[in-house]
């Protein structure tokens, strides 16, 4: 929402002089801390940008990724320095209004259904960040996950990907 110059003047007026709204706004300042905070430290299960993923790198995050083709599969595993890991799914998003990510075996049971992901139609490409704590601490597993692109007219899947994921072994340790 745009606002004009003198709307914006007599809101930052108020925000100066209304302690209640001062401090709300000081804390939402704080909370977009914390979530930035969360999201550098691979703390949260997120679909991200490609912008964002070039930003964290820049800033210093040592990025594990991994690329999965349309129907595809890649042997996977994290790292003890890696601080983030993605994995760029690639599909065919050209036309697709509203796209749907599909947890189908994730070690849990039954499906889980982030509804309404964020993409961009252009790239081909969907960036999924998990949660590296969790998959840092995860025994050998497979996990798969479908991308469902969702009209008024139905679904229609888009891709399967599965991730075969391995525990990080030290080069030369067998066990």
């Amino acid at each position: 929402m745009e606002i004009s110059g003198d709307e914006e003047g007599r809101l930052d007026a108020h925000l100066l002089g209304c302690d209640a709204c001062s401090r709300r706004l000081q804390e939402l300042v704080d909370l977009g801390g914390v979530i930035r905070s969360l999201v550098r430290h691979g703390a949260v299960y997120a679909i991200i940008s490609d912008r964002l993923l070039e930003r964290l790198a820049r800033g210093g995050a040592r990025v594990r990724e991994y690329q999965v083709p349309v129907n595809g599969s890649v042997n996977c595993t994290v790292a003890p320095h890696d601080d983030l890991l993605v994995a760029r799914l690639q599909a065919p998003l050209a036309g697709v209004d509203r796209l749907d990510l599909v947890l189908v075996d994730m070690g849990e049971p039954g499906e889980a259904r982030l509804a309404e992901i964020p993409f961009d139609p252009a790239s081909g490409t969907v960036i999924l960040m998990p949660q590296i704590t969790e998959v840092r601490r995860r025994p050998a597993h497979q996990a798969r996950m479908r991308l469902v692109a969702v009209s008024g007219s139905g679904e229609r899947v888009l891709g399967e990907y599965v991730f075969n994921h391995s525990p990080w072994r030290t080069p030369g340790n067998s066990g």
